[in-house]
């Protein structure tokens, strides 16, 4: 790792009422007090938010949302918009998660449009891409993210790129229990960081953080995180529990 930062993020999804939000932020800050070597970010539901804001406030844990919407305001029933992240106290956005593509019918061009969004209102977003079992099967992996990758940030110049953080999450990785081998993972996040280079540049490649996603847990993290191009973790189903979730963000303890 070329002195990037590790980021640690836990991705809660559809889990954790309020009160339940507020007791695994409570329990986390404390277990996580002492971390200053990796940045750590948890994702709770939009209706946890600006509760768990408050309770992680001057903490090591910082706060980020599920998705957002690429206008300021508006009729759109349903949506969140960056302000509103903002006023709740969101430094990150999680944009392009496979579960709002696969049954949201989000597309590479809405991704586009939320990375634009994330960026002029500054927040951190967390670009996710990664292939099908079926896409991996019939060796696709790579020309499944070049689109992706290539769609997801058409448009940007390199400055506007600085703090863009890649997720690099293989669909059939993700609740199954099945991880992609640290080799494998290390493997697509070299792919992205060479697409990075030629696209965007040198001094980007070198700072952009990529992190894995899939199944992540204790028993796994320190092998990925030993890969040269593997930055940090979205991790899912695991970050739900403060104690397993605070054994991820001390993988090198």
């Amino acid at each position: 790792m070329e002195n990037r930062r590790p980021l640690i993020a836990g991705n809660w999804k559809m889990y954790k009422t309020c009160s339940e939000a507020l007791e695994t932020a409570g329990k986390l800050k404390d277990l996580v007090k002492d971390v200053t070597d990796a940045d750590v970010m948890i994702a709770p539901p939009f209706t946890a938010l600006s509760a768990v804001s408050d309770v992680v406030k001057g903490s090591c844990v910082s706060l980020g949302a599920q998705n957002l919407f690429w206008e300021n305001e508006g009729a759109y029933t349903g949506e969140i918009s960056a302000a509103m992240l903002l006023s709740a106290g969101c430094r990150y956005a999680i944009i392009g998660h496979s579960e709002r593509r696969q049954h949201f019918g989000e597309t590479d061009e809405a991704v586009n449009k939320k990375i634009k969004t994330a960026i002029s209102s500054d927040l951190i977003p967390i670009f996710c891409l990664g292939e099908t079992e079926a896409e991996r099967e019939s060796k696709d992996t790579f020309s499944v993210l070049d689109k992706q990758v290539t769609n997801g940030l058409k448009g940007f110049v390199t400055d506007e790129l600085e703090t863009l953080v890649i997720a690099y999450e293989p669909v059939w990785a993700i609740g199954t229990g099945k991880t992609a081998t640290s080799g494998q993972a290390q493997e697509v996040h070299a792919f992205l960081r060479s697409w990075i280079e030629k696209n965007l540049g040198n001094m980007l490649a070198k700072s952009i953080r990529i992190v894995y996603g899939g199944s992540v847990k204790p028993g796994n993290i320190a092998e990925l995180m030993n890969m040269p191009d593997v930055d940090g973790a979205l991790v899912g189903g695991a970050s739900l529990d403060a104690e397993i979730f605070s054994k991820i963000v001390r993988f090198d303890k």
